[in-house]
């Protein structure tokens, strides 16, 4: 709310707090302009709210702690443990600075390469080339969707060094530090050694990509408002754009207002489900989502167990899937019903902006400036739920679970 924060006019309090909320809850929904109504000064408060929310409150505390007193006591480690999913308690150490080299190589890598596009095929100066390039290479990598164009990636859409680049990012970002640091360690290792937790991830992950990109060249080809006007080229780089995005990225190469309904309705499911669990990403996690195929999978061929690569999937996993799930849906319904039924906008573009902001992606049909401020205060809520709440939920069911010293009479229910 700095005077020296904004460009023209000073922001409202709702304006900073939705804006200070999609950062810190790394979302990319805006109810201004970022590239005109923020000052440089406000982008880069902007930036560093992106950062430490990718990083994670309590994974920011850990390294902070880890440097002034070159050393971490067991609550520092516990609550770093479950922050970062690390397996061994030892670890933690070497996790938390993994986490800071992992996010330093990769920014500064996509930095680079958007930087030097930026100048040589745009003709930007080294200093736009080079805020560009580390705004956006923080941004992507966060899983933010943050950026400064107005038309967010339009510009860029049949531009592959500079789609690639940010794509890239936003999948290492999406998919996980456990699954990065252990395809690190077991780089040597056959794909059969890895755990059960990165191939469910790296599994998923790749049919989503994979389907996404075909969702989008199905309903989109034609479309003269979005992939019509493009290349055979320029269709397929637009396609797989939006289909990474929609894994709780939030910028968009193509119009996302001028979609057709179904696209808007397969991007839902795709930011929904999210990305890979202890990253940047939001929704209920790629793992939640297959767990649950498997165990309809399992139910519908009549096996007693659920499996997947040759494991068997504990129980406590699977009901901890339902739940979070189950909790999931009823936070995108519930404000879908009440904003739907105190304004003026359809369903289709409401359900929209809702799931965005709990998968904290960012995409928009255009009408979050719109909404009224209650609204807005939903969508608020619903960013900083998305962020902290599958992660919270996930751990203390985790943490709660304890031994029964009895067990009453099984009995059974008509179901269907």
């Amino acid at each position: 709310m700095l005077p020296v924060a904004t460009a023209d006019r000073a922001a409202t309090p709702l304006e900073a707090l939705f804006t200070a909320t999609s950062a810190a809850c790394v979302t990319g929904l805006v109810v201004v302009d970022t590239p005109t109504f923020w000052t440089p000064f406000g982008q880069v408060v902007i930036l560093a709210l992106i950062q430490l929310g990718g990083f994670g409150v309590m994974t920011v505390a850990s390294l902070l702690g880890l440097l002034i007193s070159r050393r971490l006591d067991l609550n520092t480690r516990m609550v770093a443990q479950a922050s970062t999913r690390s397996v061994q308690l030892g670890d933690v150490r070497s996790v938390l600075v993994g986490v800071l080299r992992v996010t330093v190589a990769v920014e500064g890598a996509v930095a680079l390469l958007v930087a030097g596009r930026l100048m040589v095929g745009y003709g930007a100066s080294p200093g736009e080339a080079a805020w560009g390039g580390v705004f956006h290479a923080v941004s992507a990598f966060n899983n933010a969707g943050f950026a400064l164009y107005s038309d967010s990636l339009v510009t860029f859409v049949a531009d592959p060094w500079i789609c690639l680049p940010l794509c890239l990012a936003v999948v290492l970002g999406g998919i996980g530090f456990p699954v990065i640091f252990e395809l690190y360690r077991r780089r040597r290792a056959k794909p059969s050694r890895w755990s059960l937790h990165t191939k469910l991830t790296l599994a998923t992950t790749g049919l989503l990509l994979v389907g996404g990109t075909a969702l989008f060249l199905a309903l989109e080809w034609a479309n003269p408002r979005t992939l019509g006007p493009l290349s055979i080229g320029g269709k397929l780089l637009g396609a797989v754009t939006q289909s990474v995005m929609a894994r709780t990225a939030g910028f968009n190469s193509v119009d996302t207002s001028a979609m057709n309904e179904g696209t808007w309705l397969g991007t839902d499911v795709l930011m929904f489900v999210g990305g890979g669990s202890a990253g940047t990403a939001g929704g209920i996690k790629v793992v939640t989502f297959v767990v649950l195929a498997f165990v309809i999978w399992s139910e519908l061929r009549g096996d007693p167990d659920v499996d997947a690569f040759d494991r068997r999937i504990a129980p406590a996993t699977q009901r901890q899937a339902v739940t979070v799930a189950l909790l999931g849906v009823a936070a995108v319904l519930v404000p879908t019903l009440v904003i739907t039924a105190t304004s003026h906008h359809g369903l289709d573009r409401v359900l929209f902006e809702v799931t965005s902001a709990f998968s904290t992606t960012g995409l928009s049909t255009g009408i979050t400036a719109d909404l009224a401020g209650p609204h807005q205060l939903i969508l608020v809520a619903l960013m900083f739920l998305g962020r902290l709440g599958p992660i919270t939920l996930g751990t203390a069911l985790a943490l709660r679970e304890r031994p029964r010293m009895f067990r009453r009479p099984e009995s059974a229910a008509i179901i269907g």
